[in-house]
């Protein structure tokens, strides 16, 4: 066990705050690069999307962008890189709906939690879920968080089934 404190309920906002905005840039950065259909030069678009920042407008202090990066980028990467995974794992979870179909905004808010669902083991998927909504109700239209939630709970129940299937043929495979 750790002896370290709990973290202050002021570091635990502003930690909370910079996952916000790592959230929030990646969601830019990848709607933009999806509606222009550019997902190559990974490392300039970046570079160039941090240097534009400040255009952005209300952008939160150095003691929020700065941290948030890394986490935005990990997004970003993830995304771009497992694209084709993660659009086949949505498309499996929605229903009735192709990624093409979807609105922009809704499908890369997807990937966002599909990413950290499936690739980041330090988000707590119920965090992934919540941090979506959030995104769909501040950006998406008025169905987006239904639709988001819906879409993500049918893809956890998805990823859970496929990871009991696993544990049963390993565990059977042990015993064999």
């Amino acid at each position: 066990m750790s002896n370290k404190p709990p973290p202050s309920d002021e570091a635990l906002e502003l930690y909370l705050r910079q996952r916000r905005f790592a959230r929030e840039s990646a969601l830019q950065f990848l709607y933009q690069a999806d509606v222009q259909d550019e997902w190559e030069d990974l490392p300039a678009r970046l570079k160039t999307f941090w240097l534009t920042l400040d255009e952005w407008g209300d952008v939160p202090g150095d003691d929020v962008v700065s941290p948030a990066m890394p986490f935005a980028e990990r997004i970003i990467r993830g995304v771009s890189l497992g694209l084709e995974d993660i659009d086949r794992r949505i498309a499996e979870s929605a229903h009735n709906w192709s990624i093409s179909r979807m609105a922009v905004i809704d499908r890369n808010i997807l990937r966002i939690a599909a990413f950290e669902l499936l690739r980041c083991d330090d988000v707590p998927p119920v965090t992934a879920v919540d941090e979506a909504i959030e995104l769909a109700k501040s950006y998406g239209d008025k169905e987006s968080s239904r639709f988001v939630n819906g879409v993500l709970d049918s893809l956890l129940r998805q990823s859970r089934d496929v990871s009991d299937t696993a544990e049963t043929a390993g565990a059977s495979a042990e015993s064999g």
